[in-house]
């Protein structure tokens, strides 16, 4: 063997060395990483001090610390979780390290999708096919729901929607899993817990580069390596030509229904977003239309000045634009620009929504800019819009549909859609959307027997089971009191108390009236039963 000279010693070490730059090998220090941490601390507050919403800038400068202080004894992979972490504690979804840095090591060949009735593996790697159809039971020693929540600090989680959407694929990150104490140790590989045919199973996954996944939408592709739990055969409406175009829309004859898929808010490279519009509102005026069903659920935003000519065009035809006549479905996906447009939909139409909640709140901070770490190169994406559709008093969460349905993993698997069968079976014309309002209405016109009557009837229809009435009317009550107006409050407590009976809020409150109104021995009785019922919960 020919003996290795200086200059071929040196050669060697320096591809070496230059192998481990190009594969993204080279180690920093302490000193780097720290400094990196700093430099994002600093630009938040110079740059982006307004982001200070959701987390006090005192709560986040002690997490950094926290970080800062941990970083010697950290991983590298953990020291971009902790970063990633930094970021998402904003609780905005376009404020975020992008998942594909979180997941650079490689992520599990499966996809996962939250049913209504739990987690199941919707797609996977055909050489995987054991599992296909499972429900996920635990990740490691942990069941799902506990590790759901481990995992959750790094989700740029906005909503709850947002987490189920989006936050699910975190528990496929072995580095994610691993710097979240959801494994003790770091692996490629992690074995999880199904449940397959009524049998509990251990399953041991190797994990693969994040772009060798194979799905859109949430939904996995299926190919000659990858298969998806639907049957084969039908198309369900919300899934046809998904990947083919962001614009869809079928005539359903026998009802007279039209129904609508819109994507994406973005241009398709097949058709522009206003020749869609155009197309699809010419079919409107030359076609007998009863119903039109416009589905955004799969719709993760774009260019929000697409919006008014939909708008427009729904607003200069009242015979679609009615209570009725125009359903709307929305869902997890419906995010940044579509969140914009549901919130004109809310406040400029009689539409119907159907489906579940968004994963955007209805006013928030979106469009965001690329601030690029010094010596990591990690890019963090901070957002610097605040887009307020709402009046202040008027933000939520996310819009909340006024009938929610949501998929089973059975239903998903054999083809069906509860939420487009759900608008088609149901007249909506007599339907009360917004039963809060109504009883607002019924009260400002005095009409209090009639409201009593109704609200007790709609408390108990299953149809409006999602519906928050205790807190709302938790809170109507409070602002009567706080205005003076006792006779009202009186009226709502007694009856919020016969509605709520186990509730000791609703009898504090109830006191509180009676007292305000000099009834001061039924004030007592009152307030009895609320400690009564505080001591007994």
């Amino acid at each position: 063997m020919k003996a290795l000279t200086i200059k071929h010693i040196v050669l060697v070490i320096a591809l070496q060395v230059y192998s481990g730059i190009a594969n993204g090998q080279e180690s920093l220090s302490t000193a780097q990483w720290q400094e990196d941490l700093r430099f994002l601390q600093k630009t938040v507050h110079s740059d982006f001090p307004f982001l200070f919403k959701k987390v006090k800038k005192e709560a986040w400068d002690a997490e950094v610390e926290k970080l800062s202080a941990q970083i010697p004894d950290l991983e590298e992979h953990e020291i971009k979780i902790g970063l990633t972490r930094m970021v998402s504690l904003f609780e905005y979804g376009h404020t975020q390290i992008p998942f594909s840095t979180v997941s650079e090591k490689g992520v599990l060949p499966i996809n996962l999708y939250h049913f209504k009735d739990g987690i199941y593996v919707e797609g996977t790697l055909k050489e995987h096919n054991a599992i296909l159809g499972a429900k996920l039971l635990k990740v490691g020693e942990f069941d799902v729901a506990k590790a759901l929540e481990m995992v959750r600090p790094v989700v740029p989680v906005e909503n709850e929607s947002y987490f189920k959407a989006y936050g699910l694929r975190f528990l496929t990150v072995p580095t994610v899993l691993h710097a979240q104490g959801v494994i003790p140790d770091y692996s490629q590989k992690i074995t999880l817990t199904f449940e397959k045919e009524g049998k509990p199973m251990e399953y041991t996954l190797a994990a693969i580069p994040v772009d060798d996944l194979s799905k859109g939408y949430g939904f996995t592709i299926p190919n000659s390596d990858w298969a998806s739990v639907r049957e084969a055969g039908s198309t369900p409406l919300y899934l046809k030509q998904l990947n083919e175009t962001y614009f869809y829309f079928e005539y359903l004859p026998e009802s007279k229904t039209l129904y609508a898929r819109q994507s994406s808010v973005f241009d398709h490279e097949k058709e522009k977003i206003k020749d869609f519009y155009k197309r699809l509102f010419e079919f409107i005026d030359n076609n007998e239309i009863d119903r039109l069903i416009y589905d955004v659920r799969l719709n993760g935003g774009g260019n929000n000045y697409n919006n008014k000519q939909f708008i427009q065009g729904i607003m200069a035809r009242p015979e679609i634009n009615a209570q009725g006549k125009f359903i709307y479905i929305i869902g997890r996906r419906t995010f940044s620009a579509c969140q914009n447009l549901t919130n004109e939909i809310e406040n400029y139409t009689n539409a119907v929504m159907i489906g579940e909640p968004t994963a955007e709140n209805k006013n928030f901070y979106g469009d965001n800019k690329k601030v690029t770490l010094p010596n990591s190169k990690i890019d963090a994406y901070l957002s610097f819009a605040w887009w307020q559709d709402k009046p202040q008093w008027e933000n939520a969460d996310a819009t909340v549909p006024h009938f929610p349905k949501e998929l089973t993993f059975e239903e998903y698997r054999t083809n069906q859609d509860p939420v487009v069968d759900f608008a088609m079976s149901n007249d909506f014309e007599g339907y009360l959307v917004n039963p809060m309002d109504h009883f607002r209405q019924l009260f400002m016109a005095g009409k209090m027997e009639q409201l009593k009557t109704d609200a007790t009837r709609i408390l108990k229809d299953p149809l409006y089971a999602h519906i928050p009435f205790k807190r709302e009317f938790k809170q109507t009550g409070e602002n009567l009191l706080s205005q003076g107006v006792y006779d009202g409050a009186l009226f709502l407590y007694g009856m919020f108390t016969e509605n709520y009976p186990e509730d000791p809020e609703m009898w504090e409150g109830l006191g509180k009236a009676l007292k305000a109104l000099g009834k001061n021995t039924e004030a007592d009785a009152a307030f009895a039963k609320a400690a009564a019922l505080s001591a007994k919960n």
